[in-house]
């Protein structure tokens, strides 16, 4: 950790952020790095490394004249300078009143390095690393610190930058993005943030659903336990307002080997889940069990998977998740109550095999995976899926016709032909109940027994 106005090296700064802050440097231009990468340095924490953020005194026009390659983001001053990684650059500004809770009416360029870092959230992020030496190996720079917020990580202490009310008025995502911050650090709350975070916890209501999914999605993606800061949105009245499915959880008593009610469960199975991109598996794993809050009786949690299918559904297109990704997570929910044993048949794995044909098995069985390490049943449930699994690679690799491509040896127009059945919905359940039968036996799989079986099938309806 670094005090402030002292010199702190920046070992493996991208070759891209460099060329950025010399160029406006050489310009004549003030040019730091702000935000997240100055707080993640300061503590050796892992950092984004597609997240850069600079500062400079130089207006947004400056900027986007400097560089070939840049977009101009908004008309807040930010300009990104494409590269790899690309880098956000804005210009020193202030701002006027908040009136819509998330942007400024006024904002107004020109301001010093202390002016831009005053309006920013919290003091952890309100820090600027001035560059000194950007060719030495390691680049060098200044630490500017107005607001203390070396000495808040050092204390390890989430406090605002002014007067917490004010700060969570003026955007209130920042509600969320304080737990965020605490949960992934380990922060404690400042008493006086805490206090206006749990006052103002309601008008999280008005933030956007896409600017709360983001926010979801990095709790998610960057804390390597993401319960801290879920059980933070909980403690401060947050989760009941952005996610009241889950916060309905609390209470719920759970029948199982790992201590805690279905909302501990879940907050545990988030944990297991790898962060891996898109997110699915943890946002699967958050939204898993969502059912059981309206289906427990006597003890258990009839059809809570199909109920919490649904409901995950309607939180996602509240979420403005994309529709394929909805659909891929729903679809594993629904499916996530196996109970594979030994015992089962051939034909049971092939049913099975069947029965999740559209869903996709490597995102249901790592759903699968992290649950059972949150029901504390992680030994003999691997043990389990991996038999599972291997005996699933086994029958498509025999059936792969069947199983893969769903091929009978007949299909509807040979109905039509042979057995004169018109088009329509019989010719669905008979080869509904074809299917089954060679499910069954995938021997009987030929043209004249299944024709046979047509027949008697036909006769039936």
């Amino acid at each position: 950790m670094a005090a402030p106005d002292v010199e702190v090296a920046y070992p493996g700064l991208p070759d891209s952020v460099r060329r950025v802050l010399a160029a406006l440097v050489d310009s004549g231009h003030e040019a730091v790095l702000v935000g997240g990468c100055v707080r993640d340095r300061l503590q050796d924490a892992p950092h984004d490394s597609w997240d850069w953020d600079a500062a400079t005194s130089a207006a947004p026009e400056a900027v986007e004249a400097l560089f070939p390659d840049t977009t101009w983001e908004n008309r807040f001053g930010t300009v990104t300078v494409r590269g790899t990684p690309p880098v956000e650059v804005t210009s020193y500004r202030t701002e006027g009143v908040y009136r819509d809770a998330r942007r400024p009416s006024e904002v107004r360029f020109g301001a010093s390095l202390r002016d831009d870092l005053a309006r920013r959230d919290f003091t952890i992020n309100a820090i600027a690393w001035v560059p000194v030496d950007l060719g030495a190996p390691a680049a060098v720079g200044t630490v500017v610190d107005p607001f203390d917020g070396v000495a808040d990580l050092e204390r390890r202490l989430l406090r605002t930058v002014g007067d917490p009310r004010e700060r969570f008025t003026e955007d209130a995502l920042r509600l969320i993005r304080a737990a965020r911050f605490a949960g992934r650090f380990d922060l404690a709350l400042d008493p006086d943030t805490e206090m206006a975070i749990r006052e103002l916890a309601p008008s999280v209501a008005s933030v956007s659903a896409e600017r709360v999914r983001d926010e979801l999605a990095r709790i998610l993606s960057l804390d390597p336990a993401p319960s801290r800061a879920l059980r933070l949105l909980e403690r401060l009245g947050l989760l009941a307002v952005v996610l009241p499915e889950l916060a309905a959880l609390r209470g719920v008593p759970q029948d199982k080997p790992m201590a805690g009610d279905a909302l501990d469960h879940t907050l545990a199975a988030v944990d297991a889940a790898p962060p891996i991109a898109p997110l699915d598996a943890r946002l699967a794993a958050l939204l898993h069990d969502v059912g059981k809050a309206t289906t427990m009786a006597d003890g258990h949690f009839i059809g809570h998977e199909e109920v919490g299918a649904d409901l995950a559904a309607k939180v996602l297109a509240r979420l403005r998740v994309p529709r394929w990704r909805t659909e891929r997570i729903v679809s594993a929910i629904r499916q996530h109550m196996y109970h594979y044993e030994a015992t089962w048949t051939d034909a049971a794995v092939r049913r099975f095999i069947r029965r999740t044909d559209g869903v996709d098995r490597d995102l249901l069985f790592t759903l699968r995976r992290a649950d059972n390490l949150a029901s504390g049943v992680a030994a003999e449930g691997e043990r389990n899926q991996d038999e599972l699994e291997r005996r699933i690679a086994d029958e498509i690799e025999r059936q792969p016709g069947l199983l893969v491509d769903r091929r009978l040896a007949v299909d509807g127009h040979d109905l039509q032909r042979e057995l004169g059945l018109p088009p329509g919905p019989r010719i669905g359940h008979v080869l509904a109940g074809l299917m089954e039968a060679v499910i069954e036996d995938p021997s009987r799989n030929e043209r004249g027994e299944l024709l046979s079986l047509a027949r008697e099938l036909a006769d039936q309806r």
